[in-house]
């Protein structure tokens, strides 16, 4: 009878710390995912005016953050995921408190001045810090660290895309990687404490363009899109990894951050829907779906292949980043470039913006290994999206199952990619 009441007061103390810890990440989540948003949108209004500035402006970005990273955090790197799975793997490692503005200025100046990566990642580091301040603060029994690290990481992303399930999925697929009680209570309460919070505050989906209906006669092209979106998140993780190595053998400060940054800002001069996170181009191409011309079509699938390149190379830079918003923008125009190949060369009726949200969780689920998460949350993103829900999971674990053939998966492999990619 003791033991129980003993259990029962810690778990009663684990749900109050994931309450706290919950709402501060909620409230993290949500001043960087609107502020970013705002200023993003703003300077690229302004560089529309000026296009010169397209290729000036991720420079100054990058080299505000390198500078940052010098003089306010003293040298202090950050290595994105693999530092939180360092933590949770060893009792005596933590996540240092300076990780909470380090990654929130990073990632906000990185994306608002056009590098073409998204605040994801940077969002999921400081909210799991959140979560490992609570625990060192013994504001729960000292044996719920991961707990308390996936609580706020729960909240982070599910505020971010507007879905508690997703953030819920992801601690406990990507973060986690096991499940036991507490590690279940801990993030059901961080979920519905998100809940609450979304319904308040931001409830509303990415991309407005709704999902209407799906048919059966497009199940071939699923499967083939789903594939290639495997290949392109290999694509996307072979750039990464081999721009963090180039770009690390470079000596020169000021050559090593301008080289990438130029070369970013040289992408976004000429393609515009790269600058920053990408959802306004994605946005627009959504609302209003391109015509089937062959121009088009090879626009299209350019922006596909330079997005992963225009990520990488804002990473090997010194950007603050990650594989979500790439992920989703890259594979979404993939998705679109089959629907626009299916209509206008097979006569097909494909309803663009369903193939957009096939690819996009296709390359997400691959770049993740994490097809359950990636399922839900890609259908998060639009307006009655999970009436897409059933080819959307079976595309997921066809890209992840294709990506792991050509990259299999082990600590070493995923754990470099991650780090690169953080």
């Amino acid at each position: 009878m003791e033991r129980q009441k003993i259990v029962k007061q810690h778990y009663f103390r684990l749900i109050l710390a994931s309450i706290a810890v919950a709402l501060a990440s909620a409230i993290l989540a949500f001043g960087l995912k609107h502020l970013t948003e705002y200023l993003q949108h703003q300077i690229f209004g302004v560089a529309g005016s000026y296009a010169a500035l397209y290729i000036i402006l991720p420079s100054v970005g990058i080299t505000m953050i390198y500078f940052s990273r010098k003089y306010v955090f003293q040298n202090r790197k950050n290595k994105g995921i693999t530092e939180i799975y360092k933590t949770l793997d060893q009792r005596k490692e933590h996540l240092p408190l300076f990780k909470i503005p380090s990654h929130f200025i990073n990632g906000f100046l990185t994306v608002i001045f056009g590098g073409s990566t998204g605040i994801e990642v940077s969002t999921v580091v400081a909210t799991a810090t959140i979560g490992n301040y609570g625990y060192k603060k013994e504001f729960s029994a000292r044996m719920y660290k991961r707990e308390l690290i996936c609580a706020g990481v729960v909240a982070g992303v599910a505020v971010l895309f507007a879905s508690p399930l997703a953030g819920f999925l992801f601690a406990m697929e990507v973060i986690a990687r096991k499940i036991r009680l507490s590690l279940v209570i801990s993030c059901t309460v961080a979920a519905l404490s998100s809940f609450l919070f979304i319904r308040l505050f931001d409830n509303q989906t990415i991309f407005n363009t709704p999902v209407a209906d799906w048919n059966y006669a497009a199940v071939p092209f699923f499967i083939l899109l789903s594939i290639s979106g495997g290949l392109l998140s290999v694509y996307f993780t072979l750039l990464v990894t081999r721009m963090k190595t180039f770009f690390g053998g470079i000596s020169n400060n000021f050559i090593r951050v301008n080289l990438g940054a130029i070369a970013v800002g040289l992408l976004i001069f000429f393609f515009p829907a790269l600058y920053g996170d990408s959802y306004h181009g994605l946005r627009m191409m959504l609302e209003s779906p391109p015509e089937g011309s062959s121009a088009t079509l090879m626009l299209i699938l350019t922006l596909a292949i330079l997005k992963p390149l225009a990520a990488a190379l804002t990473l090997g830079a010194g950007g603050d980043g990650g594989v979500f918003a790439p992920s989703i923008v890259a594979g979404a125009f993939l998705g679109l470039s089959f629907a626009i190949i299916g209509n206008t060369y097979f006569g097909m009726q494909f309803i663009p913006v369903n193939f957009a949200l096939i690819g996009a969780a296709s390359m997400l689920s691959a770049a993740l290994f994490a097809p359950l998460t990636s399922s839900v949350l890609i259908c998060s993103l639009l307006p009655g999206g999970f009436m897409l829900y059933f080819p959307v999971f079976i595309c997921c674990f066809i890209a992840t199952a294709t990506a792991k053939k050509i990259l299999p998966y082990n600590v070493y492999t995923y754990d470099r990619y991650v780090n690169a990619t953080a």
